[in-house]
């Protein structure tokens, strides 16, 4: 976790939807925060001060499908490093690995493209939201079969009590969030 006061002031600009998408589920929606410019601006500078440091600094920031792209591509600018698409299986123009993963209701792919990254390249994977872990976990795969080493995962939300961020951390990959929310 980070600062106290940050976590808690990106808190209270994180919308909760209940039942959405459907009823039981309280939705966290992160858009609040991309539509105040004073808000974005204390998001995007709390991962990159984090990652301005030289230990954590990584070469290259890949983003998942479709908000990571949104905070990784700035964060990447920000950092002065290159930035990577993980995108949806069919949305990338070359030639792509690809990674199948497991939903609560059935299964997905993601796929990158094969000149994405460089063998050795410490890359910093990013995305909104922390749930089940699978689309995560399937970035950093796709990224080790091109011979990157995913330094960290990061996220602004991290939902516990769904067990991603535990299942994640159990296959060795290091995570950066802002904010937890407990419940579903």
């Amino acid at each position: 976790m980070y600062n106290t006061s940050v976590n808690q002031y990106l808190r209270e600009h994180i919308r909760t939807v209940m039942d959405w998408p459907a009823p039981g589920v309280q939705f966290r929606d992160i858009t609040p925060l991309l539509q105040d410019a004073k808000v974005f601006r204390v998001l995007i500078d709390a991962f990159v001060h984090r990652y301005m440091d030289p230990a954590l600094r990584p070469d290259v920031v890949a983003g998942l499908d479709a908000r990571g792209f949104i905070i990784g591509s700035v964060i990447a600018y920000e950092l002065g490093v290159g930035f990577v698409p993980i995108r949806k299986k069919g949305k990338l123009p070359f030639t792509t690995v690809e990674e199948t993963y497991e939903l609560e209701y059935g299964s997905a792919t993601v796929e990158l493209h094969v000149d994405a990254v460089k063998v050795g390249h410490r890359v910093l994977l990013i995305d909104d939201l922390i749930a089940t872990g699978g689309t995560m976990m399937a970035g950093k795969k796709l990224l080790e079969k091109l011979g990157a080493e995913v330094m960290e995962g990061a996220a602004i939300v991290d939902l516990p009590e769904l067990g991603g961020s535990a299942k994640l951390r159990a296959n060795g990959l290091p995570l950066f969030t802002l904010v937890d929310f407990e419940g579903m």
